[in-house]
């Protein structure tokens, strides 16, 4: 879990970076294209291109265009349509497609982890929940969307390194998820990009910096690696641990207002979901007879 932990570190970070020198005076598709490619400029170099299952390739490009680039432009996206808070409390929903997906795809059906996740998901909206304003069912519509496809490329990698043990370490293969990312974020700049709103300043080219190499290629490292070691309950939840993370950094840094008994109240009961998760694999572990 330390990975992950890390990782949520990393990203409560970024959502301030972002928020403060990105949002609105970069252009999205070309944030998204150059974390992905800085990424990619790390891990392929590293990449072995030959004695890899075909399937394992394969589901990692796919993967890297579910989670990275799909996830992130219609992200991006939603804040044309919707309030800051309005994205933020839409994107709880992300442990329930979780453990909905991970079950599927494993043909099984676990309500320990459901009942986990939708704790969970419950602390995320106590912390968050703003009084929704205008017309925000296409924000909606495009948040459901990234936050699927988030998850699906999370518990897809899970799966691909459960399924298909290799001798070469992960960082031998991770550029393909990257490579996959590319091929969504690539085209999507050459279509919709803006080139009048490129970085003008080197603070905004350092945040782009910045979150290439640690939020994006290390995050992402780390999560996929993470990942394999929770079971789909825990690695569910931790996906909610950004809410009061992020909070607490932009709180901290930028002193912005928060609700610091919402915010603790949300957060117990966000760990309180990681206790109940388990408590229920314990209690559906086979007993000694």
């Amino acid at each position: 879990m330390r990975y992950l932990l890390a990782v949520t570190l990393l990203w409560a970070f970024s959502f301030s970076l972002i928020g403060e020198y990105i949002a609105g005076r970069v252009d999205s598709d070309f944030a998204v294209l150059i974390r992905v490619a800085i990424a990619a400029l790390i891990f392929v170099p590293l990449t072995r291109w030959r004695g890899l299952p075909a399937r394992l390739v394969g589901g990692f490009w796919l993967a890297g265009a579910l989670q990275f680039g799909i996830t992130y432009l219609c992200l991006y996206r939603s804040f044309s349509v919707l309030t800051v808070p309005e994205v933020l409390l839409f994107t709880v929903l992300t442990p329930i497609y979780v453990t909905l997906i991970d079950d599927a795809l494993a043909r099984r059906f676990n309500p320990w982890a459901l009942v986990a996740a939708l704790v969970a998901v419950g602390g995320g909206i106590i912390i968050r929940f703003q009084k929704l304003e205008g017309d925000y069912l296409i924000g909606f519509l495009l948040l459901q969307l990234a936050n699927a496809t988030f998850a699906a490329g999370q518990v897809l990698c899970r799966q691909l390194l459960a399924r298909y043990p290799v001798e070469q370490p992960l960082h031998r293969f991770f550029g393909h998820f990257f490579l996959g990312a590319l091929l969504l974020a690539l085209p999507s700049f050459l279509l919709f990009g803006n080139p009048a709103k490129l970085p003008q300043t080197a603070v905004q080219w350092g945040v782009l910096v910045w979150m290439g190499l640690f939020a994006t290629a290390l995050g992402m490292f780390w999560w996929v690696k993470g990942s394999t070691q929770v079971d789909a309950g825990t690695l569910a939840i931790m996906n909610e641990l950004h809410v009061p993370a992020g909070l607490l950094v932009n709180l901290l840094i930028w002193n912005r207002n928060a609700d610091l008994p919402r915010l603790a109240m949300g957060g117990a009961i966000i760990l309180a979901s990681l206790w109940l998760n388990r408590l229920g694999r314990k209690s559906a572990a086979p007993q000694p007879s």
